[in-house]
């Protein structure tokens, strides 16, 4: 039997998930070291041969991100120096991502730099999945194939809830677009939750716009760490007489600030992935396995066919 060209390994950050993955796709987790010395310097190890292979590399950029990140990097050039034919970084999470625009004087575009670090490492594809911002694609001179994670969430949704009596609403006005295909696809109403953030980790929700009273609400959002923005955004919206809240999120970073928050009992339910490693720490939050959808797309990739089949929505 002739020995397959595809091998997928996986840094620390999120090894259960390159498990799932390599259980959909069929094919073994690769061997690999990937460890610190006393220094903390990491240290990478490629234990099979890769020579003339497809090389995938699964690895989210989660706290603590800049370990993550490094390893990553070494990941990639390991498997450079041992002549992979093609490298794919797969990067369910995308870290730096909201740090994508020079807003303030004298900041960096730090979400193009780690884009170049990437592909000076040795990466010539990347895969990732909900990406902060869209136009991030473009910091990269090699293909981007960006995949959502809207489809395991209708999945879940679907018979779960009633949309003759839904209100999709986005906690902030850049979340409204991806509220917007969501709202399409469910066919429910679409409202706003208009937002003030006051410091990093602080924030004020001071309007709404759509009637959300006796409805239940689906927040949505791609990134969460502190849960403010969605606690700020159910606590006007229970004030405004909505009979439930949940919130779907694709990456969820939570800190204990967050969890605080989501103790007081404003949110339902959390619907998340795990693209990140999630502590549900005996809360309300629900976590759905991407690592199908993820699978799918190197399969795809692996056999160079389209990865637009993965964009379709099933049962709606």
């Amino acid at each position: 039997m002739r020995e397959s060209r595809l091998k997928i390994f996986s840094g620390n950050s999120n090894r259960q998930l390159a498990e799932e993955i390599c259980r959909s796709v069929g094919v073994p987790l690769g061997e690999a070291t990937v460890t610190a010395f006393p220094d903390g310097e990491s240290f990478v190890k490629i234990n099979e041969n890769v020579r003339g292979q497809d090389v995938y590399i699964v690895q989210s950029t989660c706290p603590p991100t800049n370990h993550h990140l490094v390893e990553l990097l070494i990941m990639i050039d390991a498997a450079r120096r041992a002549s992979a034919q093609r490298i794919t970084a797969v990067i369910p999470f995308y870290g730096y991502a909201r740090q994508d625009r020079k807003d303030q004087p004298r900041v960096p575009i730090t979400a193009k730099l780690v884009a170049n670090l990437l592909v000076a490492a040795g990466a010539t594809r990347i895969l990732t999945m909900d990406l902060h911002s869209q136009q991030i694609q473009g910091f990269f001179d090699i293909p981007v194939d960006h995949l959502f994670a809207s489809p395991v969430f209708f999945e879940h949704l679907k018979g779960k809830i009633k949309t003759d009596n839904l209100v999709v609403c986005s906690p902030d006005v850049g979340g409204m677009k991806m509220a917007a295909a969501y709202a399409d696809v469910l066919g429910a109403a679409l409202g706003l939750v208009a937002k003030k953030r006051k410091t990093a980790t602080k924030v004020e929700a001071i309007s709404i716009v759509g009637d959300v009273a006796g409805h239940d609400i689906l927040l949505v959002d791609d990134i969460t760490e502190t849960a403010g923005t969605l606690t700020a955004a159910a606590k006007i919206l229970r004030e405004h007489g909505a009979r439930s809240v949940r919130a779907a999120v694709s990456h969820c970073i939570l800190n204990d600030v967050a969890v605080e928050r989501l103790k007081s009992g404003l949110i339902d339910e959390l619907i998340t992935t795990n693209t990140t490693p999630v502590d549900t720490k005996g809360l309300p939050i629900t976590v759905l396995n991407v690592g199908p959808i993820l699978g799918q797309a190197i399969q795809r990739i692996n056999s160079n066919e389209s990865v637009t089949g993965l964009f379709r929505i099933k049962g709606f």
